[in-house]
């Protein structure tokens, strides 16, 4: 299956160098209508699924803390790399 979604996503990838010197319009509104389609289908995936249901107070914990914890990894990670870029261009 991982193989089907990389072969779409190259072929879509050679489709859009050939295709680079055309301005597609529908491209970006079939695309976010896709997303918010794929989207209400997980809700409804998930609202079906008794166990997910019966959990969401834990699993919101867990999705809170990751959220938090991956928003603070990245600031950090990015005040990292600003401090060294600073340095880096402070020696020159």
């Amino acid at each position: 299956m991982m193989f089907v979604v990389i072969a779409c996503m190259l072929a879509g990838m050679a489709g859009g160098y050939l295709l680079r010197s055309r301005k597609i319009q529908f491209a970006h509104r079939f695309i976010l209508g896709l997303i918010w389609l794929l989207l209400f289908l997980l809700g409804l995936e998930l609202g079906a699924n008794k166990m997910v249901v019966s959990q969401f107070g834990v699993l919101g914990f867990e999705a809170l803390l990751l959220a938090f914890g991956g928003t603070l990894g990245s600031i950090l990670a990015a005040w990292l790399l600003w401090t060294f870029c600073l340095k880096k261009g402070a020696s020159k």
